[in-house]
């Protein structure tokens, strides 16, 4: 039997989001995953290729194609697949569509850790940013808190309340510290370079969860909120020493690598809700989550055969 090419309305339609997440604590009870990314640059195009190897459970190489031109002509701007390998013999498993590992991945990796950290009976969840991270997200957090009620905040308000025209029973947050302090979960998924959501805005038993940031230059907070909170991460290796979020204020001496307390490979270290703390959780994504993703994905897939 040839290997499979799971489209993403085929894979889309197999998956929960809470049962995802159980499938990435048990990928994070092997080995820990060898990761490695590619770069190859043809200005102004670009092939990014992320790939991990996890004992016991496989390969996968997530390649991506960026060409910035391509919206001119009518295509999609980023394109790809993944690539999914058997752990004992190294033949081809499946090929999986790009934008079906990543929304599951992005989307479920956050949710996770919130649904770690807190408050389980979170009522008010605020969602940062309306572009395409923002719709899985709440979708997401839908899932993990049902009785939440949902809102939007994005700098330009018709964004928002066309996302919000699409998810029924969700709102728009027309001003954001506001949203922020009413808030239970704060989710954040922007492009932005500066801070958005400032530590003084945040309370005791909130939780900030934060997506957005993926170069060493970029940031979705600020210090003040660090130093107010516990933080977590789901991956050290890929969040400490490349993202701003944490690269920046290390670099400065404001916070040291011990004050991100624990990542997924150590999930006994996250604590139970304490009203009395803030907590953060920053997603920094990874090769070894495609992988995880791709195998859950894959499995689902097998079981409808």
């Amino acid at each position: 039997m040839s290997a499979p090419f799971i489209t993403f309305d085929d894979g889309d339609a197999l998956l929960d989001w809470v049962e995802y997440t159980r499938a990435l604590v048990s990928g994070h009870s092997l080995p820990k995953a060898e990761i490695d990314d590619t770069f190859l640059y043809r200005d102004p195009d670009t092939l990014l290729s992320r790939s991990a190897w996890i004992d016991g459970m496989g390969i996968a190489v997530k390649s991506a194609t960026i060409f910035p031109r391509n919206p001119d002509k009518g295509a999609p701007m980023i394109n790809g697949a993944v690539s999914l390998f058997d752990d004992a013999n190294g033949t081809l498993s499946a090929l999986l569509d790009f934008h079906l590992v990543t929304k599951w991945k992005t989307a479920g990796d956050s949710l996770l850790g919130a649904l770690k950290l807190a408050n389980p009976e979170s009522r008010e969840i605020l969602i940062v940013g309306a572009g395409t991270v923002g719709g899985s997200l709440i979708d997401a957090f839908s899932a993990g808190f049902p009785n939440a009620q949902i809102r939007v905040w994005n700098r330009t308000l018709p964004k928002a309340q066309d996302l919000v025209d699409s998810r029924p029973g969700t709102l728009v947050a027309p001003q954001l510290e506001a949203a922020v302090r009413a808030a239970d979960i704060v989710v954040t998924a922007t492009m932005s370079s500066t801070p958005v959501v400032l530590g003084d805005w945040l309370r005791p038993g909130q939780h900030l969860n934060m997506i957005g940031a993926y170069r060493p230059d970029m940031r979705e907070t600020d210090d003040t909120a660090l130093l107010r909170s516990k933080v977590y991460a789901d991956s050290l290796d890929t969040t400490l020493d490349h993202i701003g979020e944490f690269k920046i204020p290390l670099e400065q001496g404001v916070i040291s690598r011990d004050h991100v307390l624990a990542d997924f490979y150590s999930l006994d270290r996250f604590p139970s809700y304490n009203a009395d703390d803030i907590t953060i959780f920053k997603n920094g994504g990874g090769a070894h989550l495609d992988l995880m993703t791709s195998h859950h994905i894959l499995q689902k897939w097998k079981e409808q055969q």
